[in-house]
């Protein structure tokens, strides 16, 4: 292929919005997310979370991988197509492995992982056969063959040996991004190699944060149709319905609506952008956390709260406001105070909270995100609308 052929594969800067392709590969990960929080819910444990919080990074990673790969090259080429279906394939055996993907699955989900990342780079390598973007995806391809050794191997290992490896797998693929995969005979790729187009990356990460919520709403209905419409499991409907639309306020406003503009503001729009990719998990970590809370409120309203419970309930917002006190900085340079007030306050609550029913513990956490969204409306009002200022 040539160098203009190559180039025909490539998304022009007009091409901003969303195609139906892409939502279509969604649907994947609203699956993804309702079978990450109902394996936290049935081993709600230090151990659970944390194979919880590995399998959601890796599905973090095919979805942003792919979104990044979207954001580059033009999905009504045919070729770019077949490979985002395949992805949208091998997104679904994981998503079918995951509930047993550190049992006896472990290699179908691993495997799938490492097929995704590798088939789609290796196409790349053959398809931009004389474009300039074949050395960027010939190093993504050395690094994901490089994670792909812990991934294997950690699904032909047990216990905490497989978590470990998983573990170290993880991180490089997360470290390899930012340090735009330095490879022997390569070099690293340039900061203008990884083709930023905002808005378009923009509307996909908002897209994943519905998504999120929408796992959220799907968790409270399917909870709550099992055990009727008593008044206090009303009552915790109300109040998980409250905490959704909490999220979405606290989130959209102002840096989720701005972060298109900060990416065209900044002076490495890359950087907003892997900001972006990296704070974005936390939150959808935090929305997860929280599932797992509404579902155990919505069933026990009024029952005894355990220590786990309170960490899902108050710690689901915790890391929702912490992700999203990130993001701000991506956006604005800078924190607003009731981002980290609000964690305090959650944290200086939890020990109360264990004596209390889940309801109220539940209510409590509510109060503290609404708190936060009427600060923010309280600081707008009157003022114009601030703008973007992402850091340097």
């Amino acid at each position: 292929m040539t160098t203009t052929s190559g180039a025909k594969m490539l998304r022009t800067p007009e091409e901003t919005r969303t195609n139906f392709l892409e939502l279509f590969v969604d649907l994947v990960f609203v699956v993804a997310l309702v079978q990450l929080s109902h394996g936290l819910i049935e081993e709600l444990t230090w151990s659970g979370a944390f194979q919880t919080l590995v399998l959601l990074l890796a599905m973090w990673w095919i979805w942003t991988t792919t979104a990044w790969t979207t954001n580059l090259y033009d999905t009504q080429r045919l070729a770019i197509q077949l490979l985002v279906t395949a992805t949208m394939l091998g997104s679904l055996v994981m998503v079918v492995a995951l509930p047993d993907a550190f049992g006896e699955r472990g290699l179908v989900f691993a495997g799938g992982y490492v097929a995704i990342h590798i088939g789609r780079q290796l196409f790349l390598v053959l398809a931009l056969r004389g474009h300039e973007l074949q050395r960027r995806s010939a190093r993504e391809l050395f690094w994901f063959g490089v994670s792909a050794v812990p991934w294997i191997a950690g699904a032909a290992a047990h216990g905490a040996a497989r978590g470990a490896l998983w573990t170290l797998a993880v991180a490089v693929d997360y470290v390899a991004l930012p340090i735009r995969w330095p490879t022997p005979g390569l070099g690293r790729s340039t900061k203008s190699d990884l083709g930023i187009l905002g808005e378009h990356l923009a509307d996909r990460y908002r897209q994943f944060f519905i998504i999120a919520l929408g796992e959220l709403i799907l968790v409270t209905a399917s909870t709550l149709s099992g055990s009727g419409f008593a008044a206090d499991r009303t009552a915790a409907l109300v109040v998980s319905f409250a905490t959704t639309v909490l999220f979405w306020r606290i989130y959209i406003y102002r840096a989720g609506e701005l972060l298109a503009a900060a990416v065209s503001a900044a002076p490495v729009p890359s950087r907003v952008a892997l900001s972006a990719t990296y704070s974005h998990p936390i939150m959808v970590a935090g929305i997860v956390a929280t599932a797992v809370g509404v579902e155990l409120v919505i069933a026990h309203p009024l029952g005894h709260t355990q220590p786990a419970w309170v960490a899902v309930i108050l710690g689901g917002p915790v890391l929702f406001l912490a992700g999203r006190a990130w993001f701000e900085h991506t956006v604005f340079n800078r924190v607003s105070r009731d981002r980290p007030t609000g964690v305090l306050v959650l944290a200086a609550l939890a020990p109360a909270m264990l004596f209390v029913p889940p309801l109220l513990a539940a209510l409590a956490a509510t109060a503290v995100l609404a708190a936060i969204a009427v600060t923010d409306a309280a600081r707008a009002r009157g003022r114009p609308p601030e703008q973007p200022s992402p850091p340097g």
